[in-house]
């Protein structure tokens, strides 16, 4: 259970509040907005991990694949991909970050065994993909959002699917909801800027070979673009006010990579 929220210090910011909302910060907000402010408010660096590193790879080479003609989609040429992914995505602050000597033989074995599900999951040849890595953005009740469609794709009767690559495990069952979260949000901004709410949201766990598809709900994504809005008011004010509080809970701070900026400035960081 969260504890109480705590406020250590009232300031005032030099940097400016984000122009638009992603669901990635939203998800910071949501979780703590002390998060939301060392990340999207003061700018601290997170540094990577290998899981993230892994996922930027993997979608580096997805995204790159589908920018081939589509009879051009195979396994060899997503395979001739994988320098160039590496190279781009595993800087040397990253491999600082991950100790990238100890970690690489693993992870190239990863992003192989990954491709190599991926081409059992669909095959990228048949596919009619209409956006990949498309910045969308829209201001919906109020609210600037934003995000970034992995891939966008037109089906034969002339609707569309939101995709989104996940290399990180499936939902647990009950939990489908919060894995869908960060798509019906793209769904509102895909009403919003292009005019066309898609039919259906499709999570491919490439690390796993599983897949999340399930029909979108106008009145779900419409709630879900009602809480960002809500969400970007309360941004402000705790910007207004010179301090977004501390939610500091066992659950949240376990895996926190600000938790010892907290503890340096009085919050009660869980041990």
């Amino acid at each position: 259970m969260s504890q109480r929220r705590v406020t250590v210090s009232t300031m005032s910011f030099d940097q400016p509040l984000p122009a638009a909302l992603s669901p990635s910060r939203l998800k910071d907000f949501q979780e703590c907005p002390r998060r939301f402010q060392y990340s999207n408010v003061e700018r601290l660096r997170q540094p990577a991990t290998v899981a993230t590193t892994k996922g930027n790879v993997v979608h580096h080479i997805l995204e790159h694949l589908f920018h081939l003609p589509p009879a051009e989609r195979s396994h060899d040429a997503a395979l001739s991909l994988r320098e160039a992914a590496f190279a781009h995505e595993v800087t040397e602050d990253i491999q600082a970050d991950i100790d990238w000597a100890s970690c690489e033989a693993q992870m190239r074995l990863d992003v192989d065994a990954i491709l190599e599900t991926y081409f059992e999951m669909e095959d990228p040849s048949s596919i009619e993909a209409i956006g990949v890595e498309r910045n969308i953005a829209a201001t919906i009740n109020d609210a600037p959002l934003r995000g970034i469609l992995d891939r966008l794709d037109q089906n034969d009767d002339g609707s569309i699917t939101i995709v989104d690559y996940k290399t990180g495990k499936p939902p647990r069952a009950g939990y489908e909801n919060d894995a869908l979260a960060n798509s019906q949000i793209y769904a509102a901004l895909c009403e919003a800027e292009i005019g066309q709410l898609p039919t259906n949201i499709r999570l491919l766990y490439v690390a796993h070979g599983s897949t999340l598809d399930v029909a979108v709900s106008p009145v779900v994504v419409s709630a879900r673009a009602k809480s960002a809005a809500t969400v970007w008011q309360r941004i402000n004010t705790f910007y207004a006010d010179g301090e977004f509080p501390a939610d500091p809970s066992p659950r949240t701070c376990r895996w926190c990579a600000y938790k010892d900026v907290c503890r340096e400035r009085g919050v009660p960081v869980p041990v």
